[in-house]
């Protein structure tokens, strides 16, 4: 009978590892969006779908919605959230900003969209991240670069691409294709010492946020030209992700298919608003710039073994495979500025690594110091995740008989040597065998 009950226990935790396997397989996808009128499902249908297509699990919510909770059993049941619900002032449930904390923390990525109304608690979780969106009924207005449907307040502007992030990790070929934003929401501003922080798409020279309804300015504007931040990401050092948009219509299906006319003339039949929103989406779900190391291997290049330890001025060999994620598939990391460090406190060599398939490579030579050292790649790029590595190994000084039999430097004490010890031969010859002729008496 307990043999019996040990077997069962043993089933029940096979298929407990086994389904959070799966579990782990398909994680990446599940995405829990939080509305705060059930009516944006439709009029954001467009973008909706494009996850959908992707192979996310969208799970509906509302945001005031007594029973929300992200986490269960202690584990999280979402690994993107969504948060088109920016007039809601707290959240349903168990969730706020400190849950929303904690799930970043946890390595969860974050998407947000803004209105000219933006509730406390995404205030307060947009200044843990460093971003603060403007005061309530403000809006970013550009008397130079509006669309022609704008109904007469400027707040509806056209983007161009040149203020568009150079990354196309982060922005895919928006930035090339060269088409116009439409934008109608809030400003924000970012915490300057934040250097996790990055400005996606800003406002051009002339736009600046206050209230569109004010005939005149009171105050100075919030944000002024092009510190006015339409578009923030930021990666977390986890490599957690999360993205700020202060237009919630910026995916809205008007938007998506809307031709643009800024009052420059200048015609586009189509904005570049949905192919923007799907890149910067791939990129916050990580389906893109999402790098991994393995295979880490180093070993003397002479005989290719792996020694124990090393000795000063070997010539060794250390290789690492780097792997990027794009759309669901590990593919070879084709980057060529990866850097090795063989560091002990100082880093004593620095080589850049030469890429063969993704098979990183580099040769160098000990130094003449012997110590603990350390393999150190830290890689670290915009739109990448962060890439860390740090293999450990000990360096020996040179046995005693390992040492050079003649060193060439000693050439010179080598002779004087010798030079002394046949001096003394020679003066002891003379010494020993030299007689001086002895005088001769006068009685002789």
């Amino acid at each position: 009978m307990a043999r019996l009950s040990l077997v069962c226990i043993g089933l029940v935790l096979l298929a407990t590892v086994w389904s959070s396997s799966l579990n782990i397989e398909g994680s990446s996808k599940r995405v829990l969006v939080l509305l705060d009128n059930l009516a944006i499902r439709e009029s954001h249908s467009y973008y909706f779908k494009q996850l959908r297509d992707r192979g996310f699990e969208i799970t509906f919510r509302s945001s005031d919605d007594s029973s929300l909770q992200i986490v269960k059993y202690g584990e999280y049941i979402y690994d993107n959230i969504i948060l088109f619900a920016p007039g809601t002032k707290e959240f349903g449930g168990r969730l706020d900003a400190e849950v929303l904390t904690e799930f970043i923390d946890a390595g969860g990525n974050v998407l947000i969209a803004g209105s000219n109304t933006i509730g406390d608690a995404i205030r307060e979780f947009a200044g843990e991240c460093g971003i603060e969106f403007a005061d309530d009924k403000n809006a970013v207005i550009d008397h130079l670069n509006y669309d022609a449907n704008d109904d007469g307040q400027h707040t509806l502007i056209v983007a161009s691409p040149d203020n568009l992030l150079a990354s196309e990790l982060i922005t895919g070929q928006t930035k090339r294709a060269g088409l116009p934003f439409l934008f109608r929401g809030i400003g924000m501003s970012a915490d300057p010492e934040n250097p996790l922080l990055l400005d996606v798409l800003t406002g051009s020279a002339s736009s600046y946020t206050a209230n569109p309804d004010e005939k005149s300015l009171a105050e100075y504007p919030t944000t002024v030209g092009k510190r006015t931040l339409l578009i923030s990401v930021l990666q977390a050092r986890n490599n957690a992700r999360v993205g700020f948009v202060g237009s919630l219509d910026f995916f809205s299906n008007d938007f998506f298919d809307s031709a643009v006319q800024s009052t420059d003339g200048k015609k586009s039949d189509k904005s570049g608003n949905e192919e923007l929103a799907i890149a910067l989406t791939d990129w916050i779900f990580k389906q893109r710039g999402v790098l991994r190391a393995r295979n880490i291997r180093h070993y003397l290049k002479q005989d290719k073994s792996t020694p124990r330890f090393y000795t000063i001025k070997n010539d060794i060999v250390f290789n690492v495979q780097f792997d990027e994620f794009v759309h669901g598939k590990w593919m070879p990391f084709n980057g060529t500025d990866v850097q090795l460090e063989f560091v002990r406190i100082d880093p004593f060599v620095r080589a850049t690594m030469k890429n063969k398939g993704g098979q990183l490579e580099a040769q160098f030579c000990v130094p003449d110091t012997y110590g603990i050292y350390k393999f150190v790649i830290d890689y670290n790029r915009v739109g990448y995740t962060h890439l860390f590595s740090a293999t450990q190994v000990s360096v020996h000084p040179l046995r005693h008989t390992e040492y050079e039999r003649f060193i060439t430097s000693a050439f010179p004490y080598y002779i004087s040597s010798f030079s002394m010890m046949a001096g003394a031969f020679l003066l002891s010859f003379i010494v020993l065998y030299h007689r001086d002729d002895t005088p001769k008496n006068k009685t002789e």
